[in-house]
């Protein structure tokens, strides 16, 4: 892989940047977490290099300065919000996050309940935590927000609010996705310390868009991309320009809501506001550890495609919409970008005509994938009656690696067959052949009988990173499986088969 991202250099200016930031406070510096800290695959893809763990590894050298909070909305339980990359819901990645934070040597001991209001779900998660010995803590909405400043800064506001107490001088605010209240529980944080007498700061981490890269700067779409479900466009800080003469590129929601942030800071501190833009509340350094932009231009525009294929089929399954299929098309013409780019795409097409002349497929389904290895080399597979198109797919490709002909058998035919009949005659299923993820576990549980079979499984994790394109909806057994072996997967907006209640 080519690498344009140093992450050393990114952690020392990371690092540095947060410590300066904390020596400016008379009190504790409250950093508000945007983006992922743990696992940002997103950064890693376009960034090739990106330690998708850096950040964390920032926090790990501060951890004797550090304390962890964790923001979650009530309606994000309720709801049961799901993270996408993951696959989980919003409140079980919170349990995932405080164990994440464990492995590293920092413990989160508060999680605060954003715009509570009685929700069953938010009840029961509050006491699960509990009984964990985790402090939760409910913020009710705020009174007066967003237009009335002087009932926001209140003991009606965020006065109302629990103070949350912490122990050390950087208090970490994060939260398992957008919209969960972290700016909210800071400035309340704020609020509750200028009235004890103690002069906090307020500072924003972040990695996207990245600054001090031009705004039509391929990472910066594809940030836009990324989140083009939400309506975020990059824009640039014209409050920084106005007030420094810089450019510095920034998004919508932090440029409107920089006004009213900044009324909220003065009437807390009843002095004028540090910041006098959005630009001047980071400590984004990301763009330092760039070094080759060629690399990361090549990789964001591969993002775009990708976010491309992720938002139409979203569409399809009725969990996207027509706005921000529309968007991501614009931003790919912007940059005269086209889905024939990511290579797999055309490959899985070639497969899959070539799997209909043939007449292969299971009750009239063809389908075919292909993947591109590291080597640049591409293998393809379609499905048959035994096993889906994913599944034969990263059989083949852990063949390539591996060099085994492909007619050899990795997987018993009699422990397919038993597993169809299961399938098929004990759980009375429609469709018996293999996904993704049935597969891997048949040839793992190959492996100590058919050296070959070991000699593949050894292989599997040369597989992370590699691209693959389907030319369906991947049924939930192949998502799950492509995502556990790390591959960068997309796929046509097209059903299977006309059937509603399918794989």
């Amino acid at each position: 892989m080519h690498v344009g991202f140093d992450n050393e250099k990114y952690l020392r200016e990371q690092t540095q940047a947060i410590l300066q930031r904390m020596q400016q406070c008379d009190g504790k510096l409250y950093l508000e977490c945007g983006g992922k800290l743990l696992f940002d695959y997103h950064a890693s893809r376009v960034l090739p290099g990106f330690d998708p763990n850096v950040k964390m590894r920032v926090f790990q050298t501060l951890k004797d300065k550090l304390d962890v909070i964790i923001c979650i909305y009530a309606e994000d339980i309720e709801r049961r919000k799901i993270r996408s990359d993951f696959g989980i819901t919003y409140d079980t990645d919170v349990f995932k996050m405080i164990d994440d934070f464990a492995d590293w040597g920092i413990a989160v001991t508060r999680v605060v309940i954003t715009r509570f209001n009685g929700q069953p779900s938010a009840i029961q998660f509050k006491n699960r935590l509990n009984r964990r010995g985790i402090q939760v803590v409910t913020h009710k909405a705020t009174n007066g927000y967003p237009t009335d400043v002087d009932a926001i800064v209140s003991d009606d506001g965020y006065g109302a609010n629990p103070y949350i107490e912490t122990e050390h001088p950087v208090v970490i605010v994060t939260a398992p996705g957008p919209g969960s209240g972290k700016l909210a529980t800071c400035l309340s944080q704020l609020y509750h310390d200028y009235r004890r007498g103690v002069k906090s700061g307020y500072a924003k981490f972040e990695t996207f868009p990245i600054w001090n890269l031009p705004i039509d700067h391929p990472v910066n779409v594809a940030y836009e991309a990324a989140t083009a479900d939400i309506g975020d466009v990059n824009q640039i800080d014209h409050f920084q320009l106005s007030a420094y003469g810089v450019q510095a590129v920034n998004y919508t929601r932090d440029m409107e809501a920089f006004p009213l942030l900044k009324r909220i800071l003065e009437k807390i501190t009843q002095q004028s506001a540090l910041y006098k833009s959005p630009t001047d509340m980071g400590v984004n350094r990301c763009g330092f550890g760039i070094v080759d932009d060629q690399v990361v231009r090549a990789a964001a525009c591969q993002e775009i495609i990708r976010r491309y294929f992720a938002s139409a089929c979203d569409y399809a399954r009725g969990i996207g919409s027509l706005e921000a299929i529309n968007r991501i098309k614009l931003l790919m013409e912007t940059l005269g970008l086209t889905t024939a780019m990511r290579t797999t795409v055309g490959a899985a097409e070639e497969a899959l005509k070539r799997a209909v002349a043939k007449g292969k497929g299971r009750d009239g389904i063809v389908c075919a994938a292909a993947m591109e290895l590291p080597d640049g080399t591409v293998v393809t597979g379609s499905n048959s009656e035994i096993l889906h198109a994913s599944s034969a797919l990263v059989l083949n490709a852990a063949k390539r690696l591996a060099g085994i002909p492909k007619a050899i058998d990795l997987i018993p035919k009699q422990t397919i067959e038993s597993i169809r009949h299961l399938k098929r005659d004990v759980l009375s299923g429609r469709r018996v052949s293999l996904d993704l993820d049935e597969t891997l576990i048949c040839l793992a549980m190959s492996a100590p009988i058919n050296p070959s079979a070991q000699y593949a499984l050894e292989k599997l994790p040369l597989l992370r990173g590699c691209e693959v394109h389907l030319t369906h909806l991947p049924s939930v057994g192949d998502s799950n499986g492509l995502r556990k072996l790390g591959l960068n997967t997309t796929s046509e907006p097209k059903f299977p088969s006309a059937n509603l209640l399918d794989e």
